[in-house]
């Protein structure tokens, strides 16, 4: 990275839902000497959100606001004068690649919200070299989608490294509870365009499981049983009944990326599946055949019309008060590759809405890359990676505002 830089952060996108709580929480919690703007579209616009985050914080010195069209000739000029970009700003596959551009060529750091799987392989297949050349570290999906999964599972494949001395077989991982006010305008919208946006090939390609590993999968992966595939419902020890999660396939790319990008670190026979834990199997068989009918509906466009007349407006989401009782607990569990007398455990929860809950991940994400720049480098080896290279001081900042991982060794 260029030193003598301007500014330490850049948040792009405060405008918007996910925006305005990620610009929030830097101002409630970030060092007070953080040198940070906000960027975007419409000055009007910025500065009224500057002067909602003055009330929170009137010791705070304010941001800088630059106004900013997402064309490469000022998207350039922004990257050069900051060090950390956080990018708000979706749909990413409409508005962000010339974000993602500038920073690879600029070399300045980079993390996102999406949950946009063929995007990501884009960004990969585009700037990965690129920004791995100019050193820029480039992080998508820091956002519940898909920060908190592969945190976790960093965390239990740390535990049978330091306890049991030896590589990770598989990981199974759950979302064990998701209590949610509901999503927001932009998530749902984002989800409309990127099916009239990709074609089939693009949207199937990206729901298999090493579709951004950087390197070729385990040969000896066991298939699952034909029942657990057809009916989508298994019985995990430790996770209980379990069935399809609708964003395991964001959440297992992301993962097997980290795997493969560090593979000193998972081990060369890998995996790792996710799953949603249900109350019982009639519950499981229920719930899938039931999101396969909604999203085949959604293939339809007059299905899609009408879902638009009925959803949240971009930029709009659910009330800071409807989620105050959100609640999101993911669970793994961690079989070794060598000693199979013991497992790992693994627990992340968080209380409180979930968007506020990605805002926070990218802010303290930011913060990691600040403090340990050299160490997330020599970690990640550059380019775009995951939020796993961020390691155990990512943890640690996470511990401190609200998000809990514990692990725990078995027996068998």
């Amino acid at each position: 990275m260029q030193s003598g830089r301007e500014f330490d952060i850049v948040l792009l996108g405060p405008t918007g839902y996910t925006g305005k709580l990620c610009a929030e929480h830097v101002v409630k919690n970030l060092p007070t000497n953080l040198k940070w703007a906000l960027a975007g579209r419409s000055l009007q616009k910025i500065e009224n959100v500057a002067q909602s985050l003055k009330k929170l914080n009137p010791d705070r010195a304010d941001p800088e606001i630059i106004a900013v069209q997402l064309n490469t000739a000022e998207l350039r000029s922004l990257a050069e004068r900051t060090k950390i970009l956080i990018n708000a700003v979706g749909p990413y596959h409409v508005y962000s690649t010339p974000v993602v551009e500038a920073c690879a060529l600029c070399g300045t750091h980079y993390l996102d919200a999406t949950g946009e799987t063929p995007w990501v392989k884009q960004t990969v297949e585009k700037y990965h070299e690129t920004a791995k050349s100019n050193g820029a570290i480039i992080i998508h999906s820091v956002g519940i989608e898909s920060a908190p999964p592969d945190m976790l599972v960093w965390a239990i494949v740390k535990e049978v490294r330091e306890k049991l001395s030896c590589h990770t077989r598989k990981v199974t991982g759950a979302v064990h509870e998701l209590k949610s006010s509901g999503a927001s305008g932009g998530t749902l919208s984002t989800i409309l365009l990127c099916i009239e946006n990709f074609s089939k090939a693009d949207l199937l390609n990206s729901t298999q499981p090493f579709s951004l590993a950087a390197s070729q999968p385990p040969k000896d992966i066991p298939p699952e049983p034909i029942m657990a595939r057809i009916l989508g419902v298994r019985t995990v020890r430790d996770l209980g009944t379990l069935t399809n999660s609708p964003t395991d396939f964001c959440d297992m790319t992301t993962v097997h990326r980290s795997s493969t990008l560090m593979p000193e670190f998972y081990g060369p026979r890998f995996y790792f599946r996710q799953f949603m834990r249900v109350r019982n199997s009639f519950v499981g068989i229920l719930f899938r055949f039931a999101f396969l009918f909604g999203t085949s509906l959604l293939l339809l466009a007059p299905v899609r019309w009408l879902v638009r007349k009925i959803i949240y407006a971009p930029g709009s989401g659910p009330t800071e008060e409807s989620g105050r009782n959100d609640r999101y607990e993911f669970r793994a569990i961690a079989t070794p590759d060598q000693d199979t007398s013991k497992r790992v455990l693994g627990k992340l929860n968080f209380e409180g809405p979930m968007y506020l809950f990605t805002g926070l991940l990218m802010a303290e994400a930011a913060m990691v890359i600040l403090e340990n720049e050299e160490k997330v480098k020599r970690v990640s080896r550059g380019g775009i990676v995951t939020p796993a290279v961020l390691g155990q001081e990512y943890l640690d900042r996470l511990e401190k505002v609200g998000c809990h991982v514990e692990t725990q060794m078995l027996d068998y």
